[in-house]
C-alpha cells in the first residue's frame, strides 16, 4: 500500500507545491500555470501588474475564464489588466 506524501507549501505562486497558504491571486496563478506552464507569461504579466489584490484576482479570474471560451478578448492578457484598471478608476 502506496501512501501519499503531504506536499510542502509552495513560497510563491510560481513554485511547485501546496498553494494552501498563499494569497487568493497568488492560489488563482499558481492553478493556472500548474495546469498549463505555457501560460506563465500571460500570468506572469497579469501579476505584475501593478494591481491591487482584488483587480489582480479579477483579472485572473477573467483570463482563465476566456481559457475555454472561443473568441473570448481577455485570452489576451494586457486586455484583462486594462479592464481590471478601468473598474478601479
Amino acid at each position: 500500500m502506496t501512501t501519499k506524501r503531504a506536499l510542502k507549501p509552495a513560497p510563491d505562486w510560481q513554485s511547485l507545491g501546496s498553494p494552501a497558504d498563499l494569497a487568493a491571486p497568488d492560489r488563482l496563478a499558481h492553478e493556472i500555470v500548474t495546469a498549463r506552464r505555457d501560460l506563465m507569461p500571460s500570468v506572469n504579466l497579469i501579476m505584475s501588474a501593478g494591481l491591487d489584490a482584488d483587480a489582480t484576482l479579477r483579472a485572473l479570474e477573467l483570463f482563465k475564464d476566456s481559457l475555454t471560451t472561443v473568441g473570448d478578448v481577455n485570452r489576451d492578457p494586457r486586455v484583462a489588466i486594462a479592464r481590471c484598471q478601468a473598474e478601479n478608476a
